[in-house]
């Protein structure tokens, strides 16, 4: 059963995640912090990581996405983040996800969410 890590600050948002993966029989957890996110990946070793951008600070998510991706420990941890940038600032990842150095995540889904869009995304990276 895979494990997936949500790391977002928004308890709403995990919980509906949390509640769509585990419908699909995944392990789930949650962090709500950058810094919390980032101890949880060193314990748990999670399958997958779905990370929020706007946090702590407004690029939160991008600092976190750096630190596992320079990590060796971490670098082959797939990474979905998760944003409503684009509705917020008119940004689009489409570009940029996967950029080593800007935004080194495997790919990336808009809020708000829809449970089969994020499923399948989430399939993918897992490669299931």
């Amino acid at each position: 059963m895979p494990k997936i890590l949500i790391i977002d600050d928004d308890p709403d948002i995990t919980e509906a995640i949390k509640v769509v993966l585990e419908s699909k029989n995944y392990k789930v957890d949650n962090a709500g912090s950058g810094e919390e996110g980032l101890k949880k990946v060193k314990i748990n070793k999670p399958d997958l990581i779905i990370l929020d951008v706007m946090m702590e600070t407004g690029d939160k998510g991008f600092d976190v996405a750096r630190e596992l991706k320079n990590s060796p420990s971490t670098q082959d941890i797939p990474i979905l983040m998760l944003t409503a940038i684009k509705e917020k600032t008119g940004l689009d990842f489409k570009k940029e996800a996967g950029d080593e150095t800007w935004l080194p995540v495997d790919d990336y889904v808009e809020k708000p969410l829809k449970p089969e869009e994020l499923i399948s995304k989430v399939e993918k990276l897992l490669k299931l």
